[in-house]
Order: C-alpha cells, then sequence, then structure tokens
C-alpha cells in the first residue's frame, strides 16, 4: 500500500536509505546533500537501521571508506555533491575498477570556479567515464524510485557496478513535493539480502582487491567493466518492470514525452524537464509538433534506443547543464550525436548550454528554443550549433 507524503529530495532519498537498511554509510556534508547523511545520521541514532555510520574527514575519505567496506563485503552508501564528488575522483575510478557495488546520491550542484552552490550537472558529468552507472531524476518520486532499485542493478551478477542516481541541487533536494512511499517491508524484499560472491572477509577464498595491473591485463579487466557497463542496460529494464509491480510507476532508459509525430524536440535531462513538457503542452495546444525526450540513463549511454525514439525528428536540441569545453558544447550533446551519426541520421542538431550555475529556465526559455528549432525547420538554415540559452548581454 503507497504512503503518501510530501518530502524533499534529499528526505525522500534519505528514506529509501533507511528502507534499504545498508550496512555501511560513510560521509562527509557538502551543500546541497548535507541533509541526506544528516537525516540518516538521526535514523542511525534512534536504532532505525543497523548501519555502521562512518563520519570522515573528507569526501575522498568517504569514497576511500566505501571502498574498503563495500570489498569487505557490507552493502554500502554515501552521498555528496559538487567538489565533493571531485575530491572522490580517484576513489570513483577505483571503486568502478574494483567492481564494488556502492551507491552514491549526488545532489547536482556546480564546480567551482567561481565558488557557486547551486544547480548544474558539472560535477556528475565530469565523473561520467570513471565507471559508475549513473541515473537522473526529474523530481521528488524519481529520486526516491531510482534509489530503491539502485542496488538490484548494482548488485546483479552480470553487472557488480557503482551507481550514482542523481537530482538537481535545491531544485528537487530541497523543495517539498507530493510522493508515494512504499511499505518498507516491500522495499526490503524488493532489494533483498546482499550475498557477495567475492569478498575481503571470506575466510575460506583469499582474494586482491586492487591490486597493481601489469599491461598484459590491464586491457582485458577494462573490457569486462565495459562488458558490464553494456549488460546493466537489460538489468536496469528488468529491475524497473519489477519495480512497476510494486509500485504501478513505469521506467525506462529514458521517457518519451509528445514525440510521435514530433517534428522539432528537445533532449534534456533532470528537473528542467518538467519545465519543458509545460512548454510542449502550451505549444501543442497552439497546434504545433513539438516533442520531448528524457534521459534517465546517461550511463550507460542508451544510444541505439535514443536514435530510433528520435528518428522521425527534423530538428533537435540538446540541453546540456554543463560546458563542455569542447568549443561544440556538453557531453550530452556530444553523446547523443554521436548516436544520431552512428544510426545514419539526417536530423539538424543544435546544442544549447542552459542553466548553469543555477540561472533558472523558465516555460518561455524553452520556447524560445523551440522557436529557434522552427526557424531552422523553416529556413534549413541550421546556423550556430552551439550556444547559450538566456545569456544576458
Amino acid at each position: 500500500m503507497a504512503i503518501r507524503e510530501r518530502l524533499s529530495g534529499n528526505e525522500a532519498v534519505a528514506i529509501a536509505m533507511r528502507q534499504i537498511n545498508p550496512d555501511v554509510m560513510a560521509a562527509f556534508p557538502i551543500t546541497p546533500s548535507t541533509e541526506i547523511p544528516q537525516y540518516f545520521s538521526t535514523f542511525v541514532a534512534n536504532g532505525q537501521v543497523d548501519t555502521e555510520f562512518v563520519p570522515v574527514e573528507s569526501e575522498h575519505s568517504a569514497m576511500s571508506a566505501c571502498v574498503g567496506s563495500e570489498a569487505a563485503g557490507a552493502r554500502t552508501l554515501t552521498a555528496t555533491s559538487s567538489c565533493g564528488l571531485a575530491l572522490m575522483w580517484e576513489e570513483l575510478y577505483i571503486a568502478a575498477s574494483c567492481r564494488l557495488p556502492i551507491a552514491l546520491a549526488c545532489v547536482n550542484r556546480a564546480l567551482s570556479g567561481p565558488i557557486n552552490i547551486n544547480c548544474d550537472h558539472s560535477d556528475s558529468m565530469g565523473a561520467r567515464d570513471s565507471g559508475w552507472i549513473q541515473i537522473y531524476s526529474e523530481n521528488n518520486q524519481e529520486a526516491y524510485d531510482n534509489f530503491v532499485q539502485a542496488y538490484r542493478i548494482a548488485e546483479h551478477k552480470d553487472v557488480r557496478l557503482p551507481i550514482m542516481i542523481c537530482q538537481d541541487g535545491f531544485i528537487t533536494s530541497h523543495a517539498v513535493e507530493n510522493i508515494n512511499l512504499l511499505e518498507d517491508k516491500e522495499v526490503k524484499d524488493f532489494v533483498g539480502e546482499y550475498n557477495p560472491q567475492e569478498y575481503l572477509l571470506n575466510q575460506d577464498h583469499s582474494m586482491a582487491v586492487g591490486p597493481y595491473d601489469i599491461p598484459a591485463y590491464y586491457m582485458e579487466h577494462k573490457k569486462q567493466q565495459a562488458v558490464a557497463m553494456e549488460n546493466a542496460k537489460q538489468v536496469i529494464l528488468d529491475v524497473a518492470a519489477e519495480f512497476e509491480k510494486i509500485s504501478g510507476r513505469k521506467y525506462g532508459l529514458f521517457e518519451t514525452y509528445k514525440l510521435d509525430d514530433a517534428e522539432c524536440a528537445i533532449v534534456i535531462i533532470n528537473s528542467a524537464a518538467g519545465t519543458a513538457k509545460d512548454a510542449v503542452d502550451k505549444l501543442r495546444a497552439e497546434g504545433k509538433k513539438v516533442g520531448l525526450l528524457k534521459i534517465r540513463v546517461f550511463r550507460p549511454f542508451p544510444a541505439k534506443e535514443i536514435a530510433e525514439a528520435l528518428k522521425n525528428v527534423k530538428v533537435l536540441a540538446v540541453m546540456d547543464r554543463c560546458e563542455g569545453f569542447s568549443s561544440q558544447g556538453g557531453p550530452l550533446g556530444a553523446e547523443v550525436k554521436s548516436a544520431l551519426y552512428t544510426a545514419g541520421s539526417t536530423t539538424k542538431v543544435v546544442d544549447y548550454i542552459y542553466g548553469i550555475g543555477g540561472r533558472d529556465v523558465r516555460v518561455e526559455n524553452i520556447e524560445e528554443v523551440y522557436g529557434a528549432l522552427f526557424d531552422i525547420l523553416a529556413t534549413g538554415n541550421i546556423g550556430e550549433t552551439y550556444r547559450y540559452l538566456s545569456l544576458r548581454d
């Protein structure tokens, strides 16, 4: 039976963590994710979970502790944002290469500098090639649902990779929304117990974690990681199908919105998708054929599936909430363009940098993007393919 609540995104994720009841949480506070370990430490103090809470001296130490506890055989999680994720950089790669299914709640915030505590995706996008599965959340409900599904994906025998569940700092992390929670027992039964096959405290089978890898083996191990990441696509879909049975909420690799007959469309991630849907509704009411594709799973990147979903779109805008400094746009734009090129698509594509450093994204801003796409459709002239949205003169 669903439990109706009003929660912030941070509190919703902390409740998912409580319902999972992990073995270890190691964390160091950083805005805007601080509330997650703060809420969770209260659950520990109140005896609502059996978790060992490890307060550490930095985010690098937090991920180091997570690597150690997960390698020892303990189900482990943490939370961070922005420069905290950047300080974990070395350990992110170690966690992934050691095939440790750690779960991380990433509350997206701009990386310095200049110093900025507001939302953009430069933190998680900077970690996109570290070997972690990345799942993004439009709203508080999705942040909760995605975290409930996280361990079923990460711990699967064909995957065994760490996973980060992302949501937008302050926009969803601190805003309160109506949300449907699952019963504690439902979550516990869905996630199940953690029974690792290989772990350091297994006295019957010795093993090494993170040893020196000579050239004769390193490439093969990286290929194994790549295969596991590719395997994750089907596992994500399978877990989502099981989750739908207990929640009634359906998830895929991405969501399409009024895309079937769309001539102009946008691709977008996280909370701004909700604003963009309002713009789509408004323009559809005016008789304009517009649509949207919202990325849920960025790693592994569902290139073939996205290209298929966009095959009938004539003009496309890819919305990047971080700057790639490639002089061509951001990382999402690069991925989508690559997917379309590989599929032989003739869709005209423009990459927009938007909302970085917490810049507001309004319905009229998204309407402006669609207006530019219709200009391209009418004239055939694509013009500048790398643009900034809502840039002050």
